[in-house]
């Protein structure tokens, strides 16, 4: 009896401590294993790591989003602006504590093709989401998008203040970023001129 509880116990031993090692297996380019040991029991390390990355790199970002502006008011004001200009109006609806959000208005404020194309067609507004100000009535106006879609979201009005479209941001990405390609054919689509 005792012999068999000796041997329930190293099965134990071993069955638990093959849940806890095991073998980190890597193919090489030639195919060949690399027989590097590891444990498997993961930290959070690596989801720290890549959190204090995206906190780095939102602090560099210039930060579009108003919390105290009256967003109401502003687009009125923009509304009667684009029917003098024959602009239509883009509204980036998002926050400054969305990454997202902050790379896309870097990536067309660093980018001169897609700059140019924003200036000449639109006039562009950030319109705030976030707890200190929702803007619930404004969102409201146009269905509230961003409980359908996330942030950052597109609304884009005509020169008469019509909403004509609402853009999810997730299919103009590619990797960390914006598509060259998509993000030109987002905005070509929604000027005045198409």
């Amino acid at each position: 009896m005792k012999k068999i509880s000796q041997n329930l116990a190293i099965l134990s031993f071993l069955t638990l401590g093959s849940f806890v090692f095991a073998q980190d297996i890597k193919i090489t380019p030639e195919g060949k294993n690399s027989d590097k040991k590891a444990l498997i029991v993961k930290t959070d390390h690596q989801e720290l790591e890549a959190k204090k990355k995206a906190a780095e790199e939102k602090a560099k970002l210039p930060k579009p989003y108003d919390a105290k502006a009256d967003a109401e008011k502003d687009i009125e004001n923009l509304i009667a602006k684009a029917k003098k200009e024959k602009k239509n109006i883009m509204i980036q609806a998002g926050g400054n504590w969305c990454i997202w959000c902050l790379r896309f208005n870097q990536y067309v404020q660093t980018t001169p093709e897609l700059k140019k194309l924003v200036d000449d067609n639109y006039l562009y507004y950030h319109l705030n989401y976030s707890p200190e100000n929702k803007n619930e009535k404004v969102f409201s106006k146009y269905g509230n998008p961003g409980d359908q879609f996330g942030y950052p979201v597109f609304i884009v009005l005509d020169q008469n203040g019509k909403m004509i479209h609402v853009q999810k941001s997730d299919v103009l990405e590619e990797g960390k970023g914006y598509s060259l390609e998509k993000v030109k054919e987002f905005f070509n689509t929604w000027t005045t001129k198409s």
